[in-house]
């Protein structure tokens, strides 16, 4: 499905998203990726939902975001709160919802100014 925004391309926003892969800016990922309002997307190194460690979210504190959105691929799927426990305790809440969701939620809380995290998986099929 393809996205219109009218924000501008000084934040990175979803612009379309596809079985296998979506577009930040009009530009094509088929990979797991970190996506945040000023910053470019940036690889993240999950190939599937069963992979995720708690590893992966420590991982997230550096960016200091407000929320993680986490698209956990075509259907939703809740990771273990000891997975997210590093987030948590912080007062960082991470939502899990599949990844067409994930990136409509995104979207939205970008525009409104929030220092929001997209986290997305994408399995290599």
């Amino acid at each position: 499905m393809k996205l219109h925004s009218s924000i501008t391309n000084q934040y990175q926003t979803v612009t379309g998203y596809y079985p296998g892969g979506v577009e930040i800016n009009a530009q094509p990922y088929g990979h797991s990726l970190l996506v945040l309002p000023e910053k470019a997307p940036a690889a993240w190194p999950v190939a599937s939902f069963d992979e995720l460690t708690a590893e992966h979210f420590e991982q997230l504190l550096a960016e200091e975001p407000d929320v993680v959105i986490l698209g956990t691929g075509e259907r939703q799927r809740f990771v273990h709160p000891r997975l997210t426990a590093a987030l948590t305790s912080r007062r960082i809440g991470v939502e899990c919802m599949d990844t067409n969701a994930a990136c409509r939620t995104y979207n939205i809380l970008m525009g409104e100014g929030r220092k929001a995290l997209l986290a997305l998986i994408i399995e290599k099929k």
